[in-house]
């Protein structure tokens, strides 16, 4: 089942109101701009301020509406509303609620830059708005005096400190959320590289078990069909002047296809049951394989045979392989061939397969239709056999035909040597 990616709506445990807001940002936008913009416009009446009143809610309106950009533009938004308080001063004698303003701005300006940034900017709108409220605040009547009696209050300090209040808050909690999204996003990242790490083995392991069956797939047919090509010729030819032959020839023939069904089976099995493929379970009877050449027509000498090669499956696997593909090679590749000799040894911490022909001995027109039959897949497949032991595959032409040489590393040394 394909999922999308984490994100952190799915990390956070949130309410729902908090979860539609957090879905929804502009309408977290939108109450924003009611809670600077109308508290503002409505200070100068609570407060009985009555110059230049329209000029205030002018202002406050004005700031409610640059909080529309406060998220994509947190600097520019921080300094509009700075100039609107120092203007709403300069003209009406009060700030028309532009701290509120100023607070929410710095909120995103720290929640957006780096620490630094963020100081600097709180910094200097602070310093400048409050510059502003002890130059030009405006004294206000005072609601404890007489009746009768108009004293006036001096509300700059009021003013200055409501503004530090509104900056300090929007620097701590702004930090605070900057600090837990860096981290969540960290997490988030992480959980999503683990995520698509797995979907890359689970790619790379099944893409391994295609090469796998493919390859096993070129193992069986391509040497089961050649090898029953090469035996119903044989067997054609010798039919009048050689009929037991003949029926020796047709006899391979019957068990190479059985054989052939039997492997097919099993790898169509592994795709069917969805289950690893297993190479072939027990020892690979390189003799049999050997003498099924020579029943289709191959003048195969081989030497070392009868050596007991280790537990290995996968060695045994690969070495067994690397002889039936050699073999199936020279069939359809050097027809008429005067020999071909096989040879497995072993050294010092390695076991050496060694497969070479004297080259063909017959026509292009008389050779089998088996001889168009072949992609350079098998030798490919070897390789890769090699390769997963640690071991190398040498092919290529030498004086009399070509030659097949795989290396494999292993420890175990050979006894019970002899010949065929």
């Amino acid at each position: 089942m394909t999922t999308g990616p984490f994100t952190e709506l799915d990390a956070r445990r949130l309410g729902p109101v908090r979860r539609y807001f957090a879905a929804h940002p502009r309408a977290m936008d939108l109450v924003v701009m009611v809670l600077v913009g109308l508290p503002g416009a409505a200070n100068g009446f609570v407060a009985g301020q009555t110059r230049n009143l329209a000029l205030s809610v002018v202002i406050a309106l004005a700031g409610g509406a640059a909080m529309a950009w406060r998220r994509s533009r947190p600097l520019v938004v921080a300094g509009v509303i700075c100039a609107l308080g120092v203007l709403s001063l300069v003209t009406t004698g009060g700030t028309s609620g532009m701290e509120a303003g100023l607070g929410f701005a710095l909120y995103a300006v720290t929640v957006a830059y780096p620490s630094r940034t963020s100081w600097l900017v709180a910094g200097a709108t602070a310093a400048v708005l409050g510059t502003a409220a002890w130059l030009w605040e405006m004294q206000s009547p005072d609601p404890t005096a007489g009746q009768g009696d108009v004293v006036l209050t001096d509300d700059r300090w009021g003013t200055i400190t409501g503004t530090a209040i509104f900056v300090l808050l929007a620097l701590a909690i702004g930090n605070a959320v900057r600090n837990r999204r860096q981290h969540l996003a960290e997490l988030i990242e992480r959980g999503n590289a683990l995520a698509r790490d797995r979907d890359r083995q689970g790619d790379l392991a099944r893409a391994a078990e295609r090469s796998r069956i493919s390859r096993e797939m070129h193992d069986v047919v391509a040497h089961s069909l050649t090898v029953m090509i090469s035996l119903a010729d044989g067997a054609a030819a010798a039919l009048d002047r050689a009929p037991d032959r003949s029926r020796v020839a047709l006899s391979e023939l019957s068990a190479t296809g059985r054989t052939a069904l039997g492997d097919m089976r099993r790898v169509l099995g592994a795709l069917h049951d969805d289950a690893p493929l297993r190479p072939v379970a027990g020892d690979q009877d390189l003799e049999g394989l050997v003498e099924r050449f020579r029943t289709a027509g191959l003048p195969v000498r081989a030497t070392g045979l009868r050596l007991v090669l280790p537990e290995d499956t996968g060695l045994r696997l690969a070495v067994y392989r690397a002889v039936q593909e050699s073999l199936t090679n020279v069939l359809r590749h050097a027809p008429g061939t005067a020999r071909v000799d096989v040879t497995l040894s072993a050294g010092p911490g390695r076991w050496t397969a060694e497969i070479s022909d004297h080259g063909a001995a017959l026509p292009p027109a008389d050779r089998a239709p088996a001889d168009a039959v072949g992609a350079g897949q098998g030798l490919i497949g070897m390789r890769e056999r090699a390769a997963l032991l640690g071991g190398t595959v040498e092919a290529g032409p030498w004086e009399h035909g070509w030659r097949v040489t795989v290396t494999l590393p292993h420890d175990e040394l050979p006894h019970d040597e002899g010949e065929r």
